[in-house]
């Protein structure tokens, strides 16, 4: 019998709060596994929490989920239709990047949401969480705003981070615009089978070489 979504990510937070893999999960650091819709159409998932994220247990609470919370309203979403998540589940030390282990520990509770919600969409939210699908793919330039297919017949949407756009003012009217297709995208996804696609056949206009791509499953 198939698991309720809600059940297997409250078991996959239980994990999360357990999770002793890296140093993150050994530090004083609070877990931060996720919220949001289990039955999402629109997954978010960002890079790492910080600090009003690790004080709240939530991710995006902070400036940039502020500024989130207003680029779901241009895409005519709230929290209460997605679900947001980051690919580090502990807020590093000083907000540094995640570092390659801490990335890998966390590795399988992603997996593990994904496989939870099944959402049609998936929304990455700067370079550290886009490089999970795309890992040969450098430039948010040559990417941002489209829909990428996967060889697991996920839908990809890769986008800047919010806290790029709070350091960064241009980058405001790029991630508004971006989010403004994110409703076109969803509705092209739930119109399309899921059927895998190749890597040649996800090329990317403006990347020299096919994007490497991680399969999920």
């Amino acid at each position: 019998m198939e698991v309720d979504p809600g059940t297997a990510l409250r078991e996959i937070d239980s994990q999360i709060a357990r999770c002793k893999r890296c140093k993150l999960g050994m530090g004083g650091a609070h877990p931060v596994p996720g919220s949001g819709n289990p039955h999402a159409s629109i997954m978010f998932v960002g890079e790492a929490p910080g600090f009003y994220e690790d004080q709240a247990g939530l991710p995006f609470v902070g400036p940039a989920g502020k500024l989130l919370d207003g680029l779901l309203e241009v895409a005519g979403l709230s929290r209460k239709d997605v679900f947001i998540t980051n690919v580090v589940k502990h807020r590093p030390p000083a907000n540094r990047d995640p570092e390659p282990d801490e990335l890998e520990a966390c590795d399988d509770f992603l997996r593990a949401q994904i496989a939870a919600i099944k959402p049609q969409v998936i929304v990455t939210l700067g370079r550290f969480s886009l490089s999970k699908f795309f890992p040969n793919v450098r430039a948010m330039r040559d990417v941002h705003g489209r829909a990428l297919p996967t060889s697991d017949g996920l839908t990809i949407c890769a986008m800047y981070h919010p806290a790029a756009a709070l350091h960064q003012n241009s980058l405001r009217a790029v991630l508004e615009q971006d989010f403004r297709a994110l409703p076109m995208i969803l509705a092209r996804a739930q119109s399309q089978p899921a059927t895998p696609v190749t890597v040649a056949q996800a090329a990317l206009p403006g990347v020299e070489t096919p994007p490497e791509q991680m399969s999920l499953f």
